[in-house]
């Protein structure tokens, strides 16, 4: 699909872009193009669903905060949420949990192999957009 057609994406579309990327098979985004289609099928999906909860692998806590507040920024939210200083800084690889509903976030050590993006649409209507995206790209915002 060419990027002119990017504005014509639809949601089935965008959700086939979004299962490339599934935690059993890590996808990298190889092009400019890749990575502005996987932009909007993410955006598409997010403005069809009430909130989105993030769930950022990271390999520092500010790469993951630095992360969290690209996303933020294209999906809408208030960036000024991010605050470095209510975060203790840990040592090593990061899980960032974001929560779109409440605006809030957590941070804890992580271990796991993985490093990313889950995005994770939520609507109050079962017919909605309800599902989970990822692992994107750290810089997929960038």
């Amino acid at each position: 699909m060419s990027t002119q057609n990017i504005h014509n994406l639809t949601v089935s579309q965008a959700e086939k872009i979004l299962h490339q990327f599934t935690c059993k098979d890590m996808k990298l985004v190889e092009s400019q193009e890749e990575k502005a289609l996987t932009r909007a099928a993410i955006l598409l999906l997010a403005n069809l669903s009430d909130h989105q909860m993030l769930g950022i692998c990271a390999d520092s806590t500010t790469e993951a905060l630095y992360t969290l507040g690209s996303y933020l920024e294209a999906l809408g939210y208030n960036t000024t949420l991010i605050n470095e200083s209510n975060f203790n800084s840990i040592e090593g690889s990061v899980y960032l949990k974001f929560n779109g509903m409440k605006e809030s976030y957590i941070m804890e050590s992580y271990t796991g192999k993985y490093r990313g993006v889950l995005v994770s649409c939520q609507s109050a209507e079962a017919t909605g957009i309800n599902g989970t995206y990822g692992h994107l790209p750290l810089d997929l915002f960038t």
